[in-house]
C-alpha cells in the first residue's frame, strides 16, 4: 500500500513478525499473553459477540469497552473499543489482520472511527498512532520470548 492510499482518518501500522501466523493469533487472543503486551482483560474471548473490559493500568484505572466483531483463526481479530475514561467518548474498530510471509507474519493494525474534521478526534488518532507504535514493539518482544 503506497502512502498515497492511506487513509488520514485511521492508523494503519503494517509489522513483519519472524513467528508464524498461528503465534501471532495466539498473543492476540490468549488473555495471559495478550496482556503482557496489551492490557489485563476481564471477559475476553475471540469469539464473535463477546463483550469484555481491557483494564487500563492508570491512576485512577480506567476501562476501554469492547467488543469482537470478527474472530478468524489465524487471519483476522476485530474489535469494537470505546475509551470509557474520555469526556466524550468515540466508538473504535481497531482490526488486526494476519498473513503469513515467507518463515514469518505481516501483521496489518488498523484503527478506525476518527472524525479527522474534529480537533480532539485528530489529536487521539495521533496519540492512538503513537500508542500503538509502542504497543507493537511490546507484541515483538513478548512473541520473541515465547517463540514459535
Amino acid at each position: 500500500m503506497s502512502d498515497s492510499e492511506l487513509n488520514p482518518a485511521a492508523v494503519e501500522i503494517g509489522r513483519f513478525f519472524p513467528q508464524p501466523p498461528g503465534a501471532v493469533w495466539r498473543a492476540l487472543t490468549e488473555p495471559d499473553l495478550l496482556e503482557r503486551w496489551l492490557m489485563r482483560s476481564i471477559g475476553f474471548g475471540a469469539s464473535v459477540g463477546t463483550h469484555f473490559i481491557f483494564v487500563v493500568p492508570t491512576q485512577p484505572t480506567g476501562k476501554i469497552a469492547c467488543e469482537v466483531l470478527a474472530a478468524r483463526q489465524s487471519e483476522q481479530l476485530t474489535l469494537s473499543w470505546v475509551d470509557l475514561r474520555a469526556r466524550y467518548p468515540a466508538r473504535w474498530v481497531v482490526d488486526w489482520v494476519i498473513r503469513p510471509q515467507g518463515r514469518g507474519t505481516r501483521l496489518l493494525l488498523t484503527q478506525t472511527g476518527f472524525d479527522i474534521s474534529d480537533r480532539r478526534q485528530q489529536m487521539a488518532r495521533n496519540v492512538m498512532e503513537r500508542g500503538w507504535t509502542i504497543t507493537l514493539s511490546r507484541l515483538h518482544e513478548v512473541l520473541d520470548q515465547v517463540g514459535a
